[in-house]
């Protein structure tokens, strides 16, 4: 299983939110550089990046942060926020991207989501799924849609989607756990689907119990930050 760290940025600083909530933003550090290095040190390959301000603004906004750290490490970036246009996703691999993440576009433009995976490869585009009560969340969290989760998943792997972030947000930024139940039942109906858990990872030994349900990576964000696990716990797991 995967280990993918995550760093959200605004205004060019590494920084976590609860719940996807702005106003409760916490910064960490000044150079996501810094903490991307940091990472690669402890043996980490992965990283989930996040342009928060992308996010709000609709276009790419944190784009240096992005060619930063790709030019800087060896990391595979996934990266999303702000990706809402064909142009952004050539932008996004342009700056050293290797994936990027499709979020609220998938659910409100999913004939331009296709459209990219065709264009781009399945292997090239994540589905963004954060849910509430088992229906897609959109626009940074703030507005619910009457979308089911596995209705939404299904459409997207007759298209060609092999991986998936599944962010359940009310768990994001707790610290109390992550949904296994939501995360086993997805793979049981979806066996074929690559899913990546997201929100709310505490422990090493959650890590665990995720790899044992068969689960392609987890995103781990504010246990880092807070060290719930510290580097050194992750050093090992991954080797």
């Amino acid at each position: 299983m995967k280990i993918i760290p995550a760093i959200d940025i605004i205004n060019g600083k590494c920084v976590r939110l609860t719940k996807g909530d702005y106003n409760t933003e916490k910064m960490y550090n000044e150079n996501p550089l810094e903490v991307a290095k940091s990472f690669e040190d402890h043996g980490i390959k992965y990283l989930h990046l996040v342009d928060l301000d992308g996010a709000k603004a609709s276009s790419i906004v944190n784009g240096k942060v992005l060619e930063s750290i790709a030019n800087n490490t060896n990391l595979t970036i996934d990266f999303g926020g702000g990706i809402k246009t064909t142009s952004a996703v050539k932008q996004a691999f342009e700056l050293g991207a290797t994936q990027i993440t499709a979020g609220s576009i998938a659910a409100k433009n999913s004939a331009l989501v296709f459209d990219w995976v065709r264009e781009f490869g399945p292997d090239k585009i994540i589905l963004g799924a954060d849910v509430n009560n088992r229906k897609i969340a959109i626009n940074g969290w703030q507005e619910s849609t009457k979308i089911e989760l596995d209705d939404y998943i299904k459409s997207y792997m007759a298209k060609g989607i092999q991986s998936v972030i599944c962010t359940d947000i009310s768990k994001d930024g707790m610290l109390k756990g992550s949904s296994i139940e939501l995360y086993q039942q997805l793979r049981t109906k979806f066996p074929a689907l690559k899913l990546i858990a997201s929100g709310g990872v505490t422990s090493i030994q959650e890590l665990d119990k995720l790899k044992a349900i068969g689960l392609e990576g987890a995103i781990i964000g504010k246990a880092i930050y807070e060290n719930k696990i510290t580097l050194k716990q992750l050093e090992e797991y991954v080797n």
